[in-house]
């Protein structure tokens, strides 16, 4: 046991790497002077870790700064430009990659539908290895400089088995699929290049947490509000902590005994309520004035329109007014269940759905979850909207290369490691 916990030289010279590399990304650019206080780091060691992470193009001088009477200070950055992330989401309604440099910045990108033909298995690995191949095209990009791509998927993603991450994805028909390896033989990489594969709304947690809302809470719930409905909670959390992340089947949670079937198949779950697709049957059982085969994002858009019109609009339509604050009660009674069950610092409402409800809706949902919470617990919560936009979850994809490039000091993927089996 004593030889399992020991650290080596290149253990403890990899944890220095790391520290500063992280100190840079998030709090960037910083001197040579200040990374010493702020990683707790020696100045010699800083000299060391510096002089390394230039030489290897991970780090570049970012200009200078004036002194209180010495010599102007260099500042340091993590170069953008040493290596490239793509992110993407296997969303509801389509499969959306994205290229990006170092610095989350946006190079290239591509969408596909899912709508005519859903989740079928094979259809989404070709459009994830199309869309790789369009995206590294389209930036001129040469696929060994990928330090990994990230994926966001819906459902329990198993990890660390023979076959990589299993998704087990019982709303989108996905029992048991060796997912990763299904894209490890189709998509066209080199081997070292890792793939990271996880729960759609854990990605879009960690977006939120690093450069959105979430920014500041150690303790936080970060809904998924799409078609479906899913959220994750994050423990312990700052930009350059490793924090504890769980993926929630909140919309699998039921807010109503013997209700309305879910697309789980189970009866009274929040998604058969406040998801899109439910919102969608819902404004047609009602009457709602919409195509048979309109998709969920044009009847959300509806079904808003019809709500709230606007003052030079006719009058709000009374079946979409209920409905709504219908799904505001829904939500709120589930977002107090967040609150009861993890007392957040934090609660946030993302997703592309989630973000055009929410500022109709969000005034009553917190009313709702104040009725529905418990006083102690409710009243050190706060509830907003997720701040990243519609691509969050893309993004959030991303951070998973990015989180491993940065936790092994800037060194370059050498070969995929399967970690130890888990369930998200």
């Amino acid at each position: 046991m004593a030889e399992r916990g020991r650290r080596t030289v290149r253990d403890l010279r990899r944890g220095n790497r790391a520290r500063v590399l992280q100190r840079l990304y998030f709090d960037g650019p910083l001197s040579r002077q200040e990374l010493g206080p702020a990683t707790g780091l020696s100045s010699g060691s800083i000299s060391n870790v510096v002089s390394e992470l230039v030489g290897e193009g991970a780090l570049e001088e970012a200009g200078v700064v004036d002194s209180d009477g010495g010599r102007p200070r260099t500042l340091l950055r993590v170069t953008p430009g040493c290596g490239l992330l793509i992110g993407i989401d296997i969303g509801e309604t389509r499969v959306r990659v994205e290229l990006f440099d170092l610095s989350l910045t946006e190079l290239a990108r591509t969408e596909h539908l899912l709508a005519q033909h859903g989740y079928d298995v094979e259809r989404v690995v070709a459009h994830v290895r199309t869309g790789v191949a369009d995206v590294l095209r389209d930036a001129d990009a040469d696929a060994t400089s990928l330090l990994g791509i990230g994926i966001g998927v819906p459902g329990i993603i198993e990890q660390g088995g023979p076959d990589g991450a299993i998704v087990h994805g019982q709303t989108i028909g996905w029992t048991a699929v060796p997912f990763e390896k299904l894209l490890r033989d189709a998509v066209e990489l080199p081997p070292e290049v890792p793939l990271f594969i996880d729960n759609g709304a854990k990605t879009l947690g960690q977006a939120e947490m690093w450069f959105g809302g979430g920014r500041g809470a150690r303790e936080a719930a970060v809904a998924l509000i799409g078609s479906g409905v899913g959220a994750c909670v994050v423990h312990g959390a700052t930009a350059d902590e490793e924090a504890r992340s769980s993926a929630l089947e909140w919309g699998h949670t039921t807010v109503r005994i013997r209700g309305r079937r879910c697309r789980c198949g189970s009866l009274g779950c929040l998604e058969a309520y406040a998801g899109a697709e439910a919102l969608r049957e819902r404004w047609q059982e009602a009457g709602g004035p919409l195509p048979a085969d309109a998709d969920d994002e044009t009847a959300l858009a509806a079904l808003l329109a019809a709500a709230f019109p606007g003052p030079d609009g006719p009058g709000p339509d009374p079946v979409a007014l209920s409905l709504l604050d219908d799904t505001a009660e829904y939500l709120g009674a589930a977002v107090a269940d967040l609150i009861n069950l993890f007392r957040p610092e934090r609660i946030l409402l993302g997703g592309w759905a989630g973000l055009l409800l929410g500022p109709h809706l969000l005034p009553e949902v917190r009313r709702y979850a104040e009725e529905y919470a418990l006083r102690h617990a409710a009243a050190r919560t706060t509830i907003e909207l997720g701040r990243l936009g519609p691509d969050a979850v893309t993004l959030g994809a991303a951070t998973l290369p990015l989180a491993d490039f940065l936790a092994r000091g800037g060194s370059k993927p050498r070969a995929t490691v399967r970690a130890p089996v888990r369930r998200s």
